[in-house]
C-alpha cells in the first residue's frame, strides 16, 4: 500500500529557509567571516581538505560556514564541487624531502641533523581552558623557527645505509586514480594509501588504535614527524621542462616498526607511511600505522586476523562520505517499503497462531 505525500516541495524549501536561519545564529552577533574561519580554524579546513581531495582553504573555510561546522557534510560540499572542476593535467611527485619545516620531531633519535623543531603543537598543552581566548585578547607573538632542506636528511636513511631497515620499492609506474576508477580488490600499496588519506579522521584513528591494543602485529616509533611546505610542480609539454604553479602544506610521517623476520623476509625495521593535507598530524600517524598493518602479505607474516589487516574491510569502511550517505538513508521516506514488511509481519504471525491452534486440537 503506498501513502501519498503531499506538499513535498513547499516543505522542502521552508526546510532550507529555516536551516539558513539557524546558521545564521543571533543577528545580533557579528557572522562569521570565511576569512576568519580559513585563518582561526585552520585544523577543520585541513581536514576538509584532506578528506575531501582537493586543496583551497578559501573553498574548504566556504564548506564550514555554509555546513554550520558540521566537517562530514563540509567534505561531502568539497567533493560534490570537486566532481564539478576539469582535469588539466598532473602535477610531479613533490618532493617531502625538500620541505622547508614548520615542524618535524622523531622519537627514534634524540640529536638529528636540522634538530627537533617542536614548532606549533598541543603536546605539552596542559589541556586546560584558556578563558583569556573569551576576552578576545591578541595572541602572543612566537619565536618562529625555520630550516633549509639541506639541513633536514630523513631519519630513516641513517638505518638504510645501516641496512637494518626495508628498503621502499621505487616504481616509475603511474599509480592507478581512485577518483576515476572504482575500487578494486586486492589493492595495491598506492591505492590503499590514496584510500586512507581521504578516510575518515576517526576511523583511520580507531583502527590504528586497535594495531597498538594487539589487534596487529604492530609495534610502532614515530621515525620522523614534518609539517610545511612543499613545491607542486608540473611538466608543461610546450615548454619541454616542469615549472612549479605553486606550494601546499602537508603532513609526512614515517614510523620505524619492529620485525623479527619471516620466511621471505630477515628480521629488520619496516616502515609505515602517512602523507596529509595540511597540518593534520594525528591523522597522518593513524594514517601510517594502519599502512603498516594492511602489508602483512607483502612481508610474509601471518594475518592474526585483526581488523587492521583486512585490506577490504579498512578501505570499504574508511570513507566517510559513502558511509554518511548509506547511513543517513534511511531517514528518507521508506513508506511502501515499511508497508510491505509489516504486512509480511501480520501474515508471518498469522500463521503462527493457527500453526499454535492447530497443535492445541490435536
Amino acid at each position: 500500500m503506498y501513502v501519498a505525500v503531499k506538499g513535498g516541495e513547499r516543505a522542502i524549501d521552508n526546510a532550507h529557509a529555516w536551516l539558513d536561519e539557524e546558521r545564521r545564529g543571533d543577528t545580533s552577533v557579528a557572522e562569521l567571516s570565511v576569512t576568519q574561519i580559513r585563518e582561526q580554524l585552520t585544523l577543520g579546513v585541513n581536514r576538509v581538505m584532506a578528506e575531501g581531495s582537493l586543496y583551497d582553504p578559501d573553498l574548504a573555510a566556504l564548506a564550514i560556514k555554509q555546513s554550520r561546522g558540521d566537517l562530514i557534510e563540509a567534505i561531502f560540499l568539497i567533493r560534490a564541487y570537486r566532481t564539478t572542476l576539469p582535469r588539466l593535467g598532473y602535477s610531479r611527485p613533490i618532493d617531502t624531502g625538500s620541505m622547508i619545516c614548520d615542524r618535524r620531531i622523531s622519537a627514534t633519535f634524540k640529536d638529528v641533523p636540522g634538530g627537533q623543531v617542536l614548532g606549533p603543537t598541543f603536546d605539552y598543552t596542559h589541556r586546560l581552558l584558556d578563558f583569556k581566548l573569551a576576552a578576545e585578547g591578541g595572541p602572543c607573538e612566537a619565536e618562529r623557527q625555520a630550516s633549509t632542506p639541506a639541513q633536514m636528511p630523513r631519519v630513516t636513511d641513517y638505518l638504510k645505509d645501516e641496512g637494518i631497515i626495508q628498503p621502499e620499492n621505487s616504481c616509475d609506474a603511474t599509480p592507478p586514480d581512485m577518483t576515476r576508477a572504482p575500487m578494486q580488490y586486492p589493492a595495491g600499496r598506492a591505492l590503499r594509501l590514496q584510500a586512507l588519506t581521504r578516510g575518515d579522521e576517526g576511523f583511520v584513528l580507531s583502527m590504528a588504535y586497535s594495531t597498538q591494543r594487539g589487534y596487529a602485529r604492530n609495534h610502532p616509533f614515530v621515525g620522523e614527524l614534518r609539517i610545511g611546505k612543499v613545491a607542486v610542480e608540473m611538466d608543461i609539454p610546450a615548454l619541454g621542462f616542469a615549472i612549479e604553479i605553486g606550494e601546499i602544506t602537508v603532513t609526512e610521517c614515517e614510523t620505524v616498526n619492529q620485525f623479527t623476520g619471516s620466511k621471505s623476509e630477515p628480521p629488520q625495521f619496516t616502515r609505515g607511511y602517512g602523507l596529509v593535507f595540511g597540518q593534520t598530524e594525528r591523522k597522518a600517524i593513524s594514517m601510517a600505522l594502519v599502512d603498516r598493518a594492511l602489508r602483512w602479505e607483502e612481508l610474509g607474516e601471518d594475518n592474526l586476523g585483526a581488523p587492521a589487516q583486512d585490506e577490504e574491510f579498512v578501505l570499504s569502511h574508511s570513507d566517510n562520505i559513502q558511509a554518511t550517505g548509506f547511513l543517513e538513508h534511511i531517514k528518507l521516506p521508506h513508506y511502501v517499503d515499511f508497508q510491505s514488511e509489516m504486512e509480511l509481519v501480520r501474515k508471518l504471525r498469522r500463521e503462527a497462531v493457527d500453526m499454535q491452534t492447530q497443535e492445541a486440537a490435536q
